[in-house]
């Protein structure tokens, strides 16, 4: 099932500069999602991070795989989010930064559902440029009710 941005705008309550997901290319309910974030140079975190050889930052690679879970846990259990309904990041284990992120890259964003126990989703989770391994990560997120 692919996700354009305005579904994805349906999903996650991250707006400019800080939604990090630019389409979903594939789900499967309960198990994976697959989707990419465009790096583009205009992007406001070039303009420090840093300036003669901007890379992006590691902590925004993690939060655009974060995103991808809060997706993925929604479609998964709830369909779609009433209003106020959001997922939260609440653990990050076992975090790898393999290669540098640059303006012109595309990131593969891969999640898979590793468990679900009393309400806390974890994955496993991978980014990837040119199918090349750029993180690797396990993050946990949880509903916050309306």
């Amino acid at each position: 099932m692919e996700m354009n941005i305005n579904d994805v705008k349906n999903f996650l309550p991250h707006r400019y500069p800080f939604l990090l997901v630019d389409r979903v290319l594939e789900l499967e309910i309960g198990k994976s999602l697959v989707a990419i974030k465009n790096v583009t140079f205009n992007e406001p975190q070039f303009t420090g991070h840093f300036p003669e050889q901007p890379i992006m930052p590691g902590v925004l690679i993690v939060e655009a795989l974060a995103q991808a879970t809060g997706i993925l846990a929604f479609k998964s259990e709830v369909g779609k989010p009433i209003e106020g309904q959001i997922y939260m990041l609440v653990g990050i284990d076992k975090v790898r930064f393999k290669r540098m992120v640059e303006p012109g890259d595309q990131i593969r964003l891969e999640v898979e559902v590793m468990t679900v126990k009393r309400g806390i989703w974890k994955f496993k989770c991978k980014a990837s440029v040119d199918g090349k391994t750029v993180t690797t990560a396990e993050l946990m997120c949880t509903q916050k009710a309306a």
